[in-house]
């Protein structure tokens, strides 16, 4: 068997979380490729590294005193320093922490700078576990407009990883055609590791972090939520699109294509079995039909309404051109017989509200537009919920219980989820009502 493991910054941030994470490595042969992240805060008021690095850059940027750079990158080597004096290694990372220094100094980019984090912290993961380490410039691809060469890298980090049985692959970046180092833009280290678990045809890709696995609803809504054991690549996708940010939804591609399967686990609680992530999964907990509730806030819906719009050919396809026109794409598109709404985010339409509105206008003719702001829609979702008798009846008494009027009704063909559009005001008071009514009940 073979594991990817990642660890993030938080599970990295100094010389015990090294201990910890060498322990849970060790405790499992298995666990044979390391993903490291930049070492994060120690505490609440700490400084991440690659924020550090970031100050370090601008302060070049914008020609700050010597003084003053030398005390901000040595705060940096300090952090690098320190871990490896209180793990009791023998290594020098000098020579590295120069080398970086000197070339932000003679213009390095702001992506080579950002990956320095990674890669100095894998070194010295590599060095404290015994593993080799593999420097991700130079098995993982990018082409020259930026975007990811997944089989190029594919091919060459899969070679690569068959030559090593043990070793540390830093996340967040790669290489670029002419030399440089590019980053990925978000979720970087949690990309890396769903590469590298690609690439070697991995049983399991372990993702250590600072929680115990996705929860069923926002902790800072629900007081102690109930975590969600097993969820399918598809209810995450539609958590992670209305909010949830345990894992970026960018980081499930490669190994979803792979059919190999997520382990969110906790540094920190390392006995916690975590969210197991899957291609599919037939069984369902029958007494909590839906797998999560996530959503946004912020959002606009603008309506149509016309008579007998449904007998006029081509009158969906003209309003959505008037967005299109000004770049605008949709959220959602309930709609009725005479009524067509198009909900987007209103930071998006504030830009070109009046123009947007006279497109409709001039393509449609409508007898009305209507634009309602303040709007924040929900997504509860799960796969249990086509198996359930009543489970759309309940999230809208639910609601209605709470006194909250629903806005919007949006359920796709799939019955994976229900969207509703409340009031912004009403929207951690829906969660509380639904939440109760599938959890608390």
């Amino acid at each position: 068997m073979v594991k990817v493991v990642k660890f993030g910054g938080s599970s990295l941030a100094d010389a015990e979380h090294f201990r910890q994470v060498a322990s849970i490595i060790k405790a499992d042969p298995s666990r044979r490729y390391v993903v490291p992240s930049a070492p994060g805060k120690r505490f609440k008021e700490d400084i991440k590294v690659t924020d550090m690095l970031y100050k370090c850059y601008e302060l070049i940027r914008g020609r700050a005193t010597k003084e003053e750079i030398d005390a901000q990158y040595t705060a940096i080597c300090d952090r690098y320093k320190g871990i490896i004096s209180d793990l009791g290694l023998d290594f020098d990372i000098s020579g590295e922490l120069e080398y970086v220094k000197n070339a932000m100094l003679h213009s390095a980019g702001r992506d080579y700078v950002a990956s320095r984090g990674e890669y100095l912290n894998g070194l010295i993961l590599a060095k404290y576990l015994g593993f080799y380490f593999i420097d991700a410039e130079n098995v993982i691809f990018f082409r020259d407009n930026g975007s990811f060469d997944e089989e190029k890298t594919n091919q060459v980090l899969s070679e690569e990883l068959k030559a090593h049985k043990y070793a540390v692959i830093p996340g967040f970046y790669g290489g670029m055609p002419n030399g440089t180092v590019k980053t990925f833009s978000r979720g970087g280290s949690d990309i890396t590791g769903s590469i590298v678990a690609r690439a070697c045809c991995a049983d399991l890709y372990e993702n250590w972090t600072d929680v115990s696995g996705f929860m069923m609803a926002d902790p800072r809504i629900i007081n102690n939520p109930r975590a969600i054991e097993t969820i399918t690549y598809r209810e995450l996708r539609e958590l992670s699109y209305m909010g949830a940010t345990v894992l970026h939804e960018d980081a499930i591609f490669p190994v979803r294509n792979a059919g190999i399967p997520i382990n969110i686990r906790n540094t920190n609680r390392p006995e916690d079995a975590g969210t197991m992530i899957v291609s599919q999964a037939s069984s369902y907990d029958s007494e909590h039909v839906i797998t999560g509730i996530a959503g946004k806030k912020g959002f606009s819906v603008v309506t149509v309404e016309k008579d007998m719009m449904n007998a006029e050919i081509g009158f969906g396809r003209k309003i959505l051109e008037s967005f299109e026109d000004f770049g605008l794409s949709f959220e959602h598109l309930p709609s009725g017989i005479d009524t067509m709404s198009v909900v987007l985010p209103t930071a998006a339409l504030d830009e070109n509200r009046e123009r947007v509105l006279q497109a409709v206008q001039r393509r449609t003719a409508p007898d009305s537009i209507t634009v309602e702001d303040g709007v924040a829609l929900l997504a509860i979702v799960g796969r249990g919920m086509v198996k359930a008798k009543g489970t759309a009846a309940r999230v809208f008494n639910a609601i209605s219980g709470a006194d909250i009027n629903i806005r919007m009704i949006d359920q796709g063909s799939c019955e994976l989820n229900i969207i509703v559009g409340i009031d912004e005001h009403d929207f951690e008071k829906a969660i509380n009502a639904i939440y109760d009514e599938f959890v608390n009940d």
